[in-house]
């Protein structure tokens, strides 16, 4: 069965552990699985920006021209460091540290050039910057596959370096054809192919993807190789609720889900996989193993299109208390028609895509990440109708593939009221796989973790 695998950073950085406990594991036959890897943990952090805090990289010290070269330097001595932690499993060091060291100078024999290419103002300063960034976000990667082949080959295991940045080529490829030209003379029964997760294409993957773009090749070269499998390896197992809340012994694995309720994952920011890359997977009728790296004889959660629960229950609580929910009111709304477009307008002026919506005569309330509220959103907003009304809040949302039975709405709400929580918003639609309430933020742990006890845990 020919299975195309991703790593994420938080495990790659645990590579002793990858290495045995994917990498190494099957004794009988290792060959015949792509791994497409992420960058070490925080590696990307550094090239561009903190993905949770936004504290720059070295992204913004080239946008503005700011000892840039020096901090590339900075960052070869860190990923030589890197490179020390794995002595042990067979990385050689030398070839290492000569590749990273010849990547770093290019990359900044590039970006010096585009910087007089900036000064000469004759093209457009965003273009530059947007290439910058793909240069810079494809140094994590590389640096991580190079790496994994090395160590992979000391153990007598063939191994084939695909690096999917194409930082040596001037070829004008899309992604789509980048990736399909990469793999086609592979023979993967006789390999272990270790990809990188950032691919070079003309459309841009940072540009159309961002940070989520190692999921979406990953996906894209599970589609071109027609993949039996697609699995995610984690550091957590995908589980009733987050274990860091609810702790390891009440967060309990779910065997089988949806794409459907993964797409409702992703919308809360609790992502299996982005979204965007779940559709190819979803379309081609490839499915999907969530996996935890550090249980490998676990066989993770499945996820697959048609997939539904022969019981009707609840498999996942999950949400955020890091959103703001929005109330429009305004009288002369009561029968009136394009209300909602007008609203939804503006709200993609501002690129913002709400997470729940729900509405009456006269108000449309709506829950957005807290990061998208703006002054000059809610100044807009206030212009055009009677009220606005801003709150800080949570979401807290049951979900599953198959929950559509009388009553569970009605316990849930039960719960949280036995709980002393109020619900100030609900949402639920025909589909019937996410239940959503919003709360106030306070009780957001402890509503995960009523919920989780009493709609996933309960035996019947």
């Amino acid at each position: 069965m020919l299975t195309v695998e991703k790593i994420g950073g938080t495990s790659m950085s645990q590579f002793h552990t990858v290495l045995h406990n994917i990498f190494l594991r099957p004794k009988e036959n290792p060959y015949n699985r792509i791994f497409v890897v992420s960058a070490y943990s925080g590696v990307t952090n550094w090239l561009l920006e903190d993905k949770k805090t936004g504290a720059p990289g070295i992204y913004l010290k080239f946008s503005k021209q700011e000892q840039y070269e020096y901090a590339l330097d900075e960052l070869l001595d860190k990923l030589i460091a890197i490179n020390q932690q794995f002595k042990d499993i067979g990385l050689d060091q030398e070839i290492a540290r000569k590749y990273i060291t010849q990547r770093i100078q290019d990359t900044k024999s590039l970006l010096h050039s585009m910087s007089e290419v900036l000064a000469s103002g004759y093209v457009l300063k965003n273009n530059l910057l947007l290439a910058s960034r793909e240069i810079l976000a494809s140094i994590g990667e590389a640096h991580s596959a190079f790496n994994s082949v090395n160590i992979i080959q000391h153990h007598n295991i063939h191994a084939t370096f695909v690096d999917l940045s194409g930082f040596h080529d001037s070829e004008f490829l899309t992604i789509d054809e980048r990736i399909r030209k990469s793999f086609k003379s592979i023979d993967f029964l006789k390999t272990i192919t270790v990809a990188t997760g950032y691919t070079k294409g003309t459309e841009g993957i940072m540009r159309e993807f961002d940070r989520g773009y190692s999921e979406v090749t990953f996906s894209k070269v599970a589609v071109a190789v027609k993949a039996d499998e697609a699995i995610i390896h984690k550091e957590y197992h995908l589980s009733s609720a987050d274990p860091v809340i609810v702790g390891t012994e009440e967060a309990v694995p779910v065997g089988n889900t949806n794409y459907d309720v993964a797409d409702q994952l992703a919308d809360i920011g609790m992502e299996a996989i982005h979204p965007k890359a779940s559709k190819p997977l979803e379309k081609l009728g490839i499915n999907l193993r969530i996996k935890n790296t550090f249980e490998p004889e676990h066989p993770g959660t499945l996820i697959s299109k048609d997939f539904k629960g022969t019981e009707r229950k609840v498999e996942m609580i999950a949400g955020s208390d890091k959103v703001v929910i929005i109330d429009i009111h305004d009288s002369l709304m009561v029968g009136e028609v394009g209300v909602d477009l007008n609203l939804m307008e503006l709200f993609k002026k501002y690129n913002i895509s709400y997470i729940l919506k729900s509405t009456n005569a006269n108000s449309i309330s709506m829950v957005i990440w807290e990061k998208q509220k703006t002054d000059d959103l809610i100044n807009e907003l206030t212009s055009r109708y009677q009220l606005v009304t801003v709150k800080d809040c949570a979401i807290v949302c049951a979900m599953g593939s198959n929950i559509s039975k009388p009553g569970v709405l009605a316990q849930a709400a039960s719960i949280l009221a036995k709980n002393h929580i109020n619900i100030e918003s609900v949402a639920q639609s025909l589909r019937q796989v996410n239940m959503q309430f919003v709360i106030d933020r306070p009780s957001f742990k402890k509503a995960v973790c009523e919920l989780n006890k009493a709609l996933c845990l309960e035996k019947e």
